[in-house]
């Protein structure tokens, strides 16, 4: 008679653990993985790759990452040399980190605090500056930066405000840019969450378009 030999208790415990292991990776670590990407690169390819924008075929920046519309530095190796907005594009919202997607955040100072006040003052006054509008007239989001410090987004009104300063810039007229702006106006999500906006990157590339 055929004797049967039974593994250890122990043994076949952890044998029974690796094959679920096995399993469990290959469904939840490849199959799933590939199921879902396969789906969103059909159903939403723009979206998938990252919304990038592109230029006679060369991807130039993301419709989701917010970024700096300088003029070139004076001295492009002096690291404390402050960039001076470009009069010539739409100015997104200031920035904590800088628009460094490594350095994400806000400032983390609170309403009251006297730093934060004194910053919002002198943002205030250089923006009225730079567009030529009153003080009173600036947008809140043109002088306080988002929590990540990188929202492509301002308000209609921050970008409404702009046309007379980027259509002189760029000898254009007024009216035209006005509507490249209401073209690029985005209602609330869904109809309700968050707050009309307009994507500075999107509106930027656009009006690069136009040139």
């Amino acid at each position: 008679m055929m004797r049967i030999h039974h593994l250890p208790p122990l043994l076949g415990q952890h044998l029974a653990a690796l094959r679920m292991l096995l399993v469990f990776t290959v469904l939840t670590g490849l199959a799933y993985p590939l199921l879902v990407t396969g789906i969103v690169q059909v159903a939403f390819p723009h979206q998938a790759n990252g919304s990038l924008l592109t230029t006679h075929g060369r991807p130039v920046a993301s419709s989701l990452l917010g970024q700096n519309f300088a003029r070139p530095k004076r001295n492009p190796g002096d690291p404390k040399e402050e960039l001076r907005p470009d009069p010539r594009w739409f100015q997104p919202r200031p920035s904590a980190g800088r628009y460094d997607p490594l350095a994400s955040g806000a400032s983390n100072l609170g309403p009251n605090n006297p730093d934060l006040l004194a910053t919002v003052r002198q943002r205030r006054a250089a923006v009225a500056a730079f567009d030529g509008v009153s003080p009173a007239a600036v947008p809140v989001d043109a002088v306080t930066a988002s929590g990540s410090g990188l929202d492509p987004a301002v308000s209609p009104a921050y970008a409404y405000q702009q046309v007379n300063r980027v259509a002189k810039a760029r000898r254009l007229r007024p009216g035209r840019v006005g509507r490249l702006v209401a073209d690029h106006v985005q209602g609330r999500v869904l109809g309700f969450l968050g707050q009309d906006r307009v994507n500075i990157v999107e509106l930027n590339h656009d009006l690069a378009g136009l040139m």
